[in-house]
């Protein structure tokens, strides 16, 4: 099977270095990779360089920097790595973030798992970073969900959720339309994927306005995103963290913003919402 690799990278000239060479270090040949410059003021485009230059494995194109919100402005340079190329040429379609090294058998398990298991739609590892000079589990998803960074996509998976959306939310959206098509999202545990950046920390938007965002542009609704709201603030031990998440959410409905999801997929994402809290709450 063959891969089509797409890194998003704005200003990552520490970063890319590792991405790039851990691809580089493979023992599985048959990929490309796109990076996707977007408006990087820093080495970057000298990095992407080096590695152009001596491997017609890895391409680059280079956009405008774009405004650095959550989800849209990853997934708009994904989309435009993804419109250079020619999917017909490709089994698997994959968006890596700029800042993750990969062992050497990375992509070689992952294309084995694809082609093992004709109904695996999605298929990474698990995320570490590190803490205190160690890499441990980042903890912040489930080891079920393959998490934003990693993400590899069978081609017609990809193609039938209709591909990746400029919003928050992205990276829950994709598995649950897969799951409702089914597609199965499958985590290799052995596989462990070293973040370098810690996530988040170059967003300018606050945690709460993040999280009503979030459960607004995801396609909740009132109750369940009041549900959501109030499982964030129990997290954080805070009843005003809760108001001010709603106040977020509430805020996105008033200005009817637009989702980018259809009617059909919303009512799929709530569904799935439901039947996960009865099963994990009311035990039905």
């Amino acid at each position: 099977m063959r891969f089509l690799i797409i890194i998003p990278a704005h200003n990552e000239e520490e970063n890319l270095p590792f991405t790039l060479k851990s691809l580089e270090n493979q023992n599985f040949k048959d990929f490309k990779v796109v990076v996707v410059n977007d408006g990087s003021t820093d080495n970057t485009s000298e990095i992407i360089k080096r590695f152009t230059e001596k491997d017609s494995r890895f391409e680059t194109i280079n956009l405008q920097k774009s405004a650095h919100q959550p989800g849209s402005k990853v997934v708009n340079a994904f989309k435009n790595g993804l419109n250079t190329q020619n999917l017909d040429e490709f089994d698997i379609i994959c968006k890596f973030d700029a800042d993750i090294i990969l062992s050497e058998n990375y992509i070689e398990e992952v294309e084995k798992a694809f082609r093992n298991n004709p109904k695996y739609g999605l298929v990474g590892g698990l995320l570490y970073v590190e803490k205190n000079g160690e890499w441990v589990y980042e903890g912040n998803s489930n080891k079920h969900h393959v998490r934003g960074p990693m993400k590899a996509y069978r081609k017609e998976c990809f193609q039938e959720i209709g591909g990746l959306r400029e919003t928050l939310g992205w990276d829950n959206i994709d598995s649950i339309l897969l799951e409702d098509l089914g597609w199965k999202e499958v985590v290799l545990r052995e596989l462990h994927v070293k973040l370098i950046k810690v996530k988040g920390k170059d967003y300018t938007v606050k945690a709460s306005d993040y999280y009503g965002r979030y459960f607004y542009f995801l396609g909740l609704k009132r109750l369940l995103a009041y549900i959501a709201a109030s499982k964030e603030a129990m997290k954080n031990k805070s009843v005003s963290f809760f108001f001010q998440i709603v106040k977020s959410y509430e805020s996105c409905r008033a200005k009817k913003l637009e989702l980018k999801i259809t009617k059909d997929e919303q009512k799929v994402i709530n569904n799935q919402r439901w039947n996960a809290l009865k099963k994990k709450w009311l035990k039905m």
